[in-house]
């Protein structure tokens, strides 16, 4: 994901958090302009990092990268309050989901 954005023109800088808790570390620490995360991890999910954001009141673009998350799932997903998803073999389209995302609707 960091080299897309980076062949994208991007320079990001970025934060790896495995936890809820890193989570909401990472973000009392410092203002995100978007939010990339796998469905699923061993210790941390989508699900989860879409309460922490419901409970804390941040808004910010909250993408989903995945490499099995099935229709269904992404729609349920959105509907929660994610503002996008990409299949991992689709990243050469993650730049322009980010710049959709943080465009005002």
């Amino acid at each position: 994901m960091i080299r897309q954005l980076q062949n994208g023109g991007h320079e990001p800088q970025w934060t790896r958090v495995e936890t809820a808790d890193a989570m909401k570390t990472a973000l009392d620490r410092q203002q995100r302009d978007v939010i990339l995360c796998d469905y699923k991890m061993p210790r941390f999910s989508a699900p989860a990092v879409l309460k922490i954001l419901q409970e804390t009141k941040i808004d910010v673009p909250f993408i989903i990268v995945s490499g099995a998350i099935g229709e269904d799932t992404a729609v349920a997903a959105m509907k929660s309050g994610a503002h996008d998803f990409l299949m991992k073999d689709k990243l050469a389209k993650l730049v322009v989901k980010i710049e959709k995302s943080a465009k005002p609707k």
